[in-house]
């Protein structure tokens, strides 16, 4: 590759990130006692081994000083941190601040970019062979001179990225090939020795960076194997190739020569300019059904929620949703790097209820369903720090870790349009598996009993069969495998009757109480025309909170006291559960169903900053939230 094809390949990767620096019917089941006693029937032990009765958490999306966009926002926190972080231990955060979380997370993916991973780093600390440019000489000074210096340094380096004028060292593809495995090395070994089976898993993985024309294409790389499976191998980066097509083949590969086990996640669509769910590939060819295989391989599960918005649907695309418009304020105007505007028929093509309702139209088409999505959350956090709660928010980037200015004017102006607010404080994924390791956890979002979560770590079991029942609310969910099909499956029910969901809530123990759980359905009818449909499936106070006409629900009430960033438990639902019929069902159409529960009203992390701080958010900020989760769907075929 050439100097300007590598800078081509490279320039929007780095001017995203491093610009930073530079600036029915049914009612709710009764409220339990107590969360714990509400929490008992889902924690229940497993009555067989490979039951996957445990629920993990987890974020497969967390970026270190290995990542050339967090290492030039002034990240130096390294994955050992990130580790030690997750687990629960407290560590000096990037801007000296003791970090920790409250409750410590199962997994993590450290998933730093490939494309020259850990170059700026090594930059930073004086690499002897990287010292002898004298231009990466300079930088090395200037990045460890402070926040002015270190931004020049950042404005240099993305010109000679744009401009194709790297330095010698940096062009010298022996070299930065040797310096990548290097860095590699280091990072898988300290994956391993991190990881400790029934207590904290980590994953070997990267991310892939794709960024065509600053659209978003962006998959994480997660391995299910340990070093001594995986070996030498290296990362696929996007400079070998943007087509994750090649991405497909390179995983392919390293399982027929390895034995081993890899998948990709797509990231949130939301910053694609309509690419990322779109029925055509790479090139802009409509999807054959051998690709849509592919896709479906490779691919099980995608990002629904992450601090860059949320991605399961937007207001303009579901109209009759009044809960779409959450988490899309700020992030639905261009793509990645903001250097093209949005047109609104891209918006159909970046969010994930829509790609699902796609998904069943291209498999009548082709015949294959290239959009069989389990749901997740991430924080895809710049800072090495993993945190996903409004109240212990550590920013996207070194720049915006806790702090009164971080809401400030100047910042608001540094993000191309959006706003220091706009950003959400995260996403986790929870995981249904048998155990706390590698291959249980990799199994499960293989699988897709997954679910994602906006950072309150409620739990949500989904389940669907032609023979649940009321009984079975209380039931040991081992007992139901059976007989019913758990959330990520499918079933194709044979009376043509409507299948029976079985659908439990509960509340996250340290937060907010219950407000509702939807359920979210896509089908295609007989032209092959795609539709969705929310139904208010379960709510609290059903008393006092009666369904209209029209099918709405009250609002739940809100308790939020903005001064004192607190809210009171006294409305809402410890949990909620029901057994659900779909009074629409018709047997010949193809049908996907997910669950969408909501909290009640909480503080946003912008409140808790105006009053530990003092700072102001200003008046387009929002203040307020409803977190909430989205499960894997179940998809239910024709009975015909």
């Amino acid at each position: 590759m050439t100097g300007s094809g590598f800078a081509a390949q490279l320039r929007t990767f780095w001017l995203a990130g491093a610009a930073l620096a530079m600036t029915g019917c049914q009612a709710a089941q009764p409220v339990a006692d107590s969360a714990a006693d509400a929490m008992e029937p889902v924690q229940r032990a497993a009555s067989a081994p490979d039951c996957p009765a445990n629920l993990y958490w987890g974020d497969t999306h967390l970026h270190t000083a290995n990542s050339g966009d967090a290492v030039l926002n002034g990240t130096r926190l390294t994955a050992d941190d990130a580790y030690r972080f997750a687990r629960g231990d407290a560590v000096t955060s990037n801007t000296g601040q003791t970090a920790q979380l409250a409750r410590p997370l199962d997994f993590l993916v450290v998933a730093d970019h490939a494309e020259l991973i850990g170059s700026g780093m090594e930059i930073v600390r004086g690499n002897p062979a990287l010292m002898e440019d004298p231009t990466l000489n300079r930088w090395h000074d200037m990045l460890g001179a402070g926040r002015e210096s270190a931004a020049e340094a950042s404005r240099e380096l993305i010109e000679a990225y744009s401009q194709g004028n790297l330095p010698a060292a940096m062009a010298n593809r022996d070299l930065m090939a040797s310096l990548t495995a290097s860095v590699w090395s280091r990072y898988v070994d300290t994956t391993e020795r991190y990881y400790q089976p029934g207590r904290f898993t980590t994953f070997i993985g990267y991310e892939f960076t794709s960024t065509p024309g600053g659209d978003n294409l962006h998959r994480i790389v997660l391995f299910r194997d340990g070093k001594a499976v995986f070996g030498n191998t290296l990362p696929f980066s996007a400079l070998r190739s943007p087509d994750p097509a090649k991405l497909w083949a390179y995983l392919d590969n390293y399982e027929k020569t390895t034995g081993g086990r890899a998948m990709a996640i797509p990231h949130n669509g939301n910053l694609s300019n309509g690419r990322m769910y779109a029925p055509t590939d790479y090139a802009g060819d409509p999807i054959t059904s051998d690709y849509a295989a592919l896709w479906q391989r490779w691919e099980p599960i995608a990002e629904a929620t992450q601090i860059k918005g949320n991605g399961e649907t937007h207001p303009s695309l579901s109209p009759d949703d009044e809960f779409a418009s959450f988490g899309v304020s700020g992030w639905d105007k261009a793509n990645l790097d903001g250097s093209v505007e949005k047109s609104p028929g891209m918006l159909h093509f970046e969010y994930l209820r829509q790609a699902l309702v796609r998904g069943l139209e291209l498999e009548a088409r082709i015949g294959v369903n290239p959009f069989r999505f389990g749901l997740i959350g991430a924080t895809d956090s710049h800072t090495g720090l993993s945190s996903g709660d409004e109240d212990n928010y550590w920013g996207k980037f070194t720049s915006y870790e806790p702090g009164a200015e971080r809401l400030s004017p100047t910042q608001s102006e540094s993000i191309r349009g959006r706003a220091p607010w706009q950003y959400l404080a995260g996403g986790y994924a929870g995981v249904w598996a048998s155990a706390n390791n590698r291959e249980a956890i990799f199994d499960a979002m293989q699988r897709r009993e997954v679910f994602a979560t906006t950072g309150p770590r409620m739990q949500v079991r989904f389940f669907a069969g032609p023979t649940l029942s009321d009984a079975d609310l209380r039931a040991d969910p081992c007992a139901l495998y059976a007989r019913a099909a758990p959330m990520g499956g499918e079933i194709t029910p044979q009376s043509g009757k409507a299948p029976r969901f079985l659908v439990s809530v509960l509340k996250d123990p340290d937060g907010a109480n219950l407000d509702r759980v939807q359920i979210v359905k896509g089908w295609i009818d007989s032209t092959g025309k795609g539709h969705e449909r929310v139904f208010d499936v379960a709510w609290s106070d059903p008393a006092r909170r009666k369904r209209h006409g029209d099918g709405h629900i009250d609002p739940v009430g809100d308790t939020v006291n903005l001064e004192a960033a607190s809210y009171a438990n006294s409305i809402g639902a410890v949990e909620l559960s029901t057994l659900w019929r779909d009074p629409d069902y018709d047997p010949a159409q193809n049908a996907f169903y997910y669950v969408r529960a909501l909290e009640i009203p909480t503080p946003r992390w912008t409140a808790y900053d105006e009053a530990r701080y003092g700072s102001k958010a200003g008046d387009a900020a929002e203040m307020k939230t409803q977190e909430r989760i989205f499960s894997s769907p179940i998809w239910v075929r024709p009975a015909t």
